[in-house]
């Protein structure tokens, strides 16, 4: 009973069938827990699918806290990562490729708040400037990450998740009077053709 107590405490808590977030891939599934023998020691490892991605990945629990793995966000974290995508964009005024790294490394924290603030940066509304390709892709990885925890959070699907972040994108207060301005302008339009 007390190796069980152990073991339950070296794995931090985490149990089978259990989703987390790992920091360089995002959210996956705790699938198994597994012994193996390397070296002649005793390997405890979690094993764990990231069912998107087609990938799976074994972690030692001695790694566990060095990697970053941790649990879903609470829901209080799913909405103030929501309402920071709603904020203005920050972006900073340096060389694109010194941003890009910031970008990329505030994806790869697994920190929600973090990935929603490089969604919240990154998002262009079909009346803003075309994105250039890495942009893009960085923003599609961060909409991705933030989605699927999200989608896992609130036990619905990644669709959804994306289309909660969309909405609260089209809230930020720089992105509504744009649109505001948009109705406008289609309603003197109209009227002119009238």
């Amino acid at each position: 009973m007390a190796t069980n107590t152990k073991k339950t405490a070296q794995r931090q808590g985490f149990k089978t069938g259990e989703y987390i977030v790992y920091p360089a891939h995002g959210v996956g599934q705790i699938t198994a827990i597994e012994e193996q023998k390397v070296a002649g020691h005793s390997l405890e490892l979690l094993v764990i699918q990231f069912e998107k991605d087609k990938m799976t990945l074994r972690v030692p629990v001695a790694k566990i806290a060095s990697v970053g793995m941790r649990k879903l966000g609470e829901p209080a974290a799913v909405k103030k990562a929501l309402e920071t995508v709603r904020g203005r964009p920050r972006v900073k005024k340096t060389m694109w490729s010194r941003r890009a790294q910031e970008y990329e490394a505030k994806i790869n924290s697994g920190d929600l708040i973090a990935i929603s603030e490089v969604v919240r940066d990154l998002f262009r509304s079909e009346t803003q400037p075309e994105q250039s390709y890495s942009e893009r892709q960085l923003y599609e990885a961060a909409l991705d990450r933030m989605a699927r925890e999200i989608a896992a959070v609130n036990k619905c699907s990644e669709t959804e998740a994306v289309k909660q972040i969309e909405q609260n994108l089209a809230k930020a207060p720089s992105r509504a009077k744009a649109t505001e301005e948009e109705v406008a302008e289609s309603d003197d339009d109209q009227e002119e053709a009238a």
